[in-house]
């Protein structure tokens, strides 16, 4: 979709990054690092600056203590992080609990690991998790719980409720949770998002992932972390130096000045993308989408069925582009194959965008809807 956006000179609100660059000062301290001759391999683990900064914040906006040598990984973005712990704890034929629709290298990586995803669906409009179909899935292959909060494609939002649930359900059946946490600071209507970690008989079971990608508009900087204990770093360890290695050296310095940034920047981030969420979420209606507005995130989700009759969201995103110029994402390719039906009329918006695009693909959409 996004090579159909430039083909067509469509407004992109398909794929999911910023078209504007993050903070000018952890641009320059990138800048200055390259300059500087950073440009080789760094440590395996990451550079200890980084590393010491996402300890701090785990704890400064978590409360949860980490030790920044043995229980911090710095990892080639969350993607890696979440292939790493995959594959560094799966055996084939295990199997992987995950909420559907799922970021889409979820199932990719458990693939890759001989395991088996075994989804549970989350429904609109609110698409909260059905806890007791999460439990009545697990069975003794199963391993990993997999959550991903602030959620993509959907933006909802686990509740502390939920989460604790969560944690009784994996200390019922002995499994590790890994927790994709990479929206953490995207969140609105005046919410927090809480990590996993924060309830303690999580922490000794719990991978948290995050990246520095969406909060500091740093995408294809690929900086990413995995924090746990020792032993299950250790174990996304293992994998990771065999995917990537290394990466992002001059980069890792920047990242580490961004995370502790006064608290004004993460609130003046979240701030603006709500704002970015409500204006995209007033077109919508106006056009005559039925959509779900996210607790968090970047993304909105719409049902397309009022204005493609057959419900086909692949069709639909096609003339979108060609008629509109207006670019979407087709849900479907967050869900299986076996439900991909339950996603088939329902398609993904990004409003991670500068208001002035945001404000021309509303003209474009209004004048198409007409």
């Amino acid at each position: 979709m996004s090579a159909l956006a430039v083909e067509l000179g469509a407004i992109n609100l398909g794929q999911g990054f910023p078209d504007s660059d993050g903070p000018r000062e952890v641009l320059d301290i990138a800048i200055d690092s390259i300059n500087a001759g950073l440009n080789q391999y760094p440590p395996g683990n990451g550079m200890q600056v980084l590393r010491g900064a996402i300890a701090q914040h785990q704890l400064r906006f978590y409360g949860v203590s980490y030790n920044c040598d043995t229980e911090v990984l710095v990892t080639a973005g969350a993607t890696e992080a979440i292939a790493g712990a995959i594959l560094g704890l799966l055996e084939p034929g295990d199997e992987v609990v995950l909420f559907e629709p799922m970021y889409d290298s979820y199932q990719a990586c458990i693939a890759l690991a001989g395991a088996v995803s075994v989804p549970v669906l989350l429904e609109p409009p609110s698409y909260r998790p059905n806890m007791a179909a999460l439990e009545s899935v697990i069975t003794e292959r199963t391993k990993i719980l997999l959550i991903n909060s602030p959620h993509n494609p959907t933006g909802m939002l686990l509740t502390r409720e939920e989460q604790e649930q969560i944690v009784r359900i994996a200390q019922q059946h002995d499994l590790v949770i890994i927790s994709d946490e990479v929206y953490e600071h995207l969140v609105f209507d005046g919410q927090h998002h809480t990590s996993i970690a924060e309830i303690p008989e999580a922490r000794e079971r719990s991978i948290v992932i995050s990246s520095g990608g969406k909060t500091f508009s740093t995408t294809g900087w690929k900086v990413g972390w995995a924090v746990g204990p020792a032993h299950l770093i250790a174990a996304v360890r293992s994998a990771k130096q065999f995917l990537t290695y290394v990466n992002a050296a001059p980069f890792q310095p920047a990242i580490a000045h961004g995370l502790l940034m006064p608290d004004e920047y993460f609130e003046r981030l979240a701030n603006n993308l709500e704002d970015r969420r409500n204006q995209l979420c007033e077109v919508l209606s106006e056009s005559g989408f039925e959509y779900f507005s996210p607790e968090a995130t970047y993304f909105v989700t719409a049902d397309i069925r009022s204005m493609q009759l057959n419900g086909d969201g692949r069709e639909f995103c096609r003339r979108l582009a060609h008629e509109a110029g207006v670019v979407a994402i087709p849900n479907v390719a967050f869900y299986t194959p076996q439900n991909a039906h339950h996603g088939r009329h329902l398609v993904r918006f990004a409003f991670c965008k500068q208001e002035s695009v945001i404000t021309e693909a509303a003209n474009r959409l209004r004048n198409w809807s007409l």
